[in-house]
């Protein structure tokens, strides 16, 4: 009977805790397949933690290995790892018992109220106190868990960090060897422009042709001279960025293979579900509904009555000696069991507030899963385009090659005037500078899906916690 009473009283107050609203239905839809299909040639492959060594560029590798270890915003993710581990130490404390040690010498002047005369009294005590919170409803193994949870999210963003970090550093790296090549070929071109130009002033003092056509060329090589240090200028400022990157001070970037030796690693294939396994942002998500739903777990259950043993022991006496060698000895037991009555709607409110909270945790989930099947998806068709446009683009500088050839051929045989050559000088030049660019966004597209698909980022997700009581 007695075991009866306590079952139901149990009941009966379990049901005191604050309600809670039903979360939001999932929208969520993962689909099937990629929308966008694999590049021709795609071999599938998993991806590689390391996927940077994947363009054989010892100097990318290095660089990417250093901003790994040095960057500055890496560092604070530590800091923050080590500070929600401690977070995690102080939650779990509070489902341990407390001890803590108490001496108070007292010495007080007092009347005595049997002869109304003052005395003076000592009093010499030391008592040591413990206490310990029964955890009947689990609300402080909830706010550990919350704690937990946080700690794996905060794990799950330095991974998320890491990542953009390696991928920031590659695609640096990337356009700045693109930046490079460019301005090889700005300086190569602006020797050509400077023999066609010696050339027309030639003819034109011979009398073969007008000041008009030297000014031409003139003009030529002067836009092809104030390339060089707009060029200089953006590789200046690339390497400053890099060095940041790099958790370095601004400096020169040691180089490695030329933009034309570079090539894309093999693109990653997998499963859509697959990208769920392997995103720390999605990781990150999941930490935080956990981390959610346990905090309202643990605010609903405040109106709960908690159960409190306290224990302490001492000894006493009125002076010091005896304090030491026959003291008075004592002690008490005492059990709290304390309950709201009336709180003003205050943790009731409280846990509006918490469902509110995991409800944006839920709906934040759903918009980074399909923030990431978007990445993906444009990575994938991104890198399909940009080789359409490399095919199209050597066709572009094959013509305009040819139409140089005649063009010179025309005006060296006096069949053409020069502005024709001068043209066609233009339409190649344009075309070689798109090839580069073009060669440097394919690099950096395969940085992009690596990034969309997780690349780099080697730890398992974290196993599930236990499962938290039911939320009514």
């Amino acid at each position: 009977m007695r075991r009866a009473v306590l079952m139901l009283a149990a009941v009966a107050l379990g049901g005191c805790a604050a309600k809670v609203a039903e979360p939001p239905a999932s929208r969520l839809q993962v689909p099937a397949q990629w929308r966008a299909p694999l590049p021709e040639g795609a071999p599938g492959l998993a991806v590689d933690a390391q996927w940077w060594q994947g363009f054989g560029d010892p100097a990318l590798t290095a660089l990417v290995t250093g901003a790994l270890a040095n960057n500055g915003d890496l560092r604070v993710a530590r800091e923050r790892i080590e500070d929600y581990r401690a977070r995690v130490r102080a939650a779990a404390a509070a489902q341990q018992p407390t001890l803590s040690f108490d001496t108070s010498p007292t010495r007080a002047r007092a009347l005595s109220p049997a002869t109304g005369r003052p005395y003076v009294a000592n009093a010499f005590q030391a008592e040591f106190q413990a206490a310990y919170e029964i955890d009947v409803w689990g609300r402080l193994a909830n706010a550990t868990e919350a704690a937990a949870a946080t700690l794996r999210g905060e794990q799950a963003n330095f991974d998320a960090v890491a990542l953009s970090i390696a991928a920031n550093v590659a695609t640096g790296y990337l356009n700045l060897r693109g930046l490079d090549a460019q301005l090889e070929l700005a300086q190569a071109t602006l020797q050509l422009r400077e023999r066609s130009r010696d050339l027309a002033r030639r003819q034109f003092e011979v009398g073969y042709s007008s000041r008009l056509e030297w000014l031409q060329a003139q003009a030529e090589y002067d836009t092809a001279a104030e390339q060089i240090p707009q060029l200089q200028r953006q590789i200046f400022e690339q390497e400053n960025a890099l060095s940041l990157l790099a958790g370095n001070s601004p400096g020169s970037i040691a180089r490695g293979r030329t933009l034309a030796e570079l090539a894309p690693p093999p693109v990653p294939g997998g499963l859509p579900s697959d990208l769920l396994r392997r995103r720390p942002d999605i990781a990150r998500a999941e930490q935080a509904i956990a981390a959610a739903s346990a905090q309202l777990a643990a605010t609903r259950d405040q109106l709960l009555p908690t159960f409190r043993l306290t224990a302490a022991g001492g000894i006493q006496s009125t002076e010091l000696s005896d304090l030491l060698h026959g003291p008075t000895r004592l002690w008490r037991l005492s059990g709290a069991l304390v309950a709201p009555l009336f709180d003003g709607g205050r943790v009731q409110a409280a846990t509006d507030s918490a469902a509110a909270q995991r409800n944006q945790a839920l709906i934040a989930y759903e918009n980074t899963v399909r923030q990431a099947f978007a990445e993906t998806e444009n990575g994938l068709d991104a890198i399909t385009r940009l080789r359409e446009q490399v095919v199209q683009n050597d066709a572009r500088r094959a013509t305009a090659a040819e139409t140089l050839r005649i063009a010179h051929n025309r005006y060296a045989n006096g069949y053409a005037a020069y502005l024709e050559e001068l043209d066609a000088q233009r339409n190649l030049y344009a075309a070689d500078v798109a090839r580069l660019q073009l060669r440097a966004r394919l690099l950096a597209a395969s940085v992009d899906l690596y990034r969309a698909m997780g690349g780099g980022w080697t730890a398992p997700p974290s196993p599930p916690s236990a499962p938290l009581p039911p939320l009514r």
